[in-house]
């Protein structure tokens, strides 16, 4: 038998990037456990619709993991309290009969709220043009053996390269700092004989993308290995400060 719940919902309304917002409580009454998180607010925003009210503005697509659009912060924590998951994959067995949840947006200064629960995380997609990508000869497709690479090498950029981009780790940073994305990034590269050719412009155009946009510093404060849906490891950051410093190096003595 299908157990359900009832619970209370805070969820931060805010109806446009100039507009002061606000929570606004909601009652979701026999929420079934089976459902994932957004089935739920899905659940509320018809009931809303019924109503005539607005309906709760989310962001989602694929609802497996895999672009984490889904992001918010629920009851303070990017993606909510599950390890290793992203908000559409979290189900509402994980809460209890009688739970008050907090929804609210990521925070960011480079994080413009939309509507509601959308922020604008363009920004990302500003740090990759700057530097995110390698330049090569267009023609036939290499053989798969022609570029020897460790299997250490090959694990750890591919560990890397599993960052979805969704902002948690910007949301859970008590600064705001995107160091996070941009190392694993900029890792995922520079681990890679293709990504050599490029790798000290890479770091450079990067991080001062990344300082631009207005992100803040990173502090060491892990909490974004913490909130990570894919669990990037900080590593990747000790990794980005030592291709930065590189590069840094080598544009002075050119």
């Amino acid at each position: 038998m299908t157990k359900t719940i009832n619970i209370t919902l805070k969820v931060w309304r805010q109806f446009g990037p100039d507009v002061k917002g606000r929570l606004e409580t909601y009652q979701a009454k026999n929420i079934s456990t089976d459902m994932s998180f957004l089935e739920m607010l899905d659940v509320i925003n018809e009931q809303l619709t019924l109503e005539g009210k607005d309906p709760i503005a989310f962001d989602h697509d694929c609802r497996e993991g895999i672009c984490g659009m889904c992001g918010s912060v629920v009851n303070g924590r990017a993606h909510g309290p599950e390890k290793g998951t992203t908000l559409c994959q979290l189900h509402m067995r994980h809460f209890s009969d009688g739970d008050t949840v907090v929804i609210e947006p990521w925070r960011s200064r480079a994080f413009k709220i939309i509507k509601d629960l959308v922020v604008d995380r363009s920004a990302f997609d500003q740090i990759i043009q700057a530097g995110g990508y390698v330049s090569v000869n267009a023609g036939g497709a290499p053989d798969g053996n022609a570029v020897p690479i460790s299997q250490e090498n090959a694990e750890k950029a591919m560990d890397a390269a599993a960052c979805i981009g969704c902002g948690a780790c910007v949301a859970s940073c008590p600064n705001a700092s995107a160091m996070l994305f941009v190392s694993a990034k900029v890792s995922q590269l520079a681990l890679l004989p293709q990504g050599k050719p490029e790798a000290a412009e890479r770091a450079l155009a990067m991080v001062r993308k990344m300082d631009d946009l207005g992100f803040g510093n990173c502090t060491n404060e892990t909490e974004c290995e913490a909130d990570c849906p894919k669990e990037i490891s900080i590593v990747n950051i000790a990794r980005l400060n030592r291709e930065y410093l590189k590069a840094g190096f080598l544009s002075s003595v050119i």
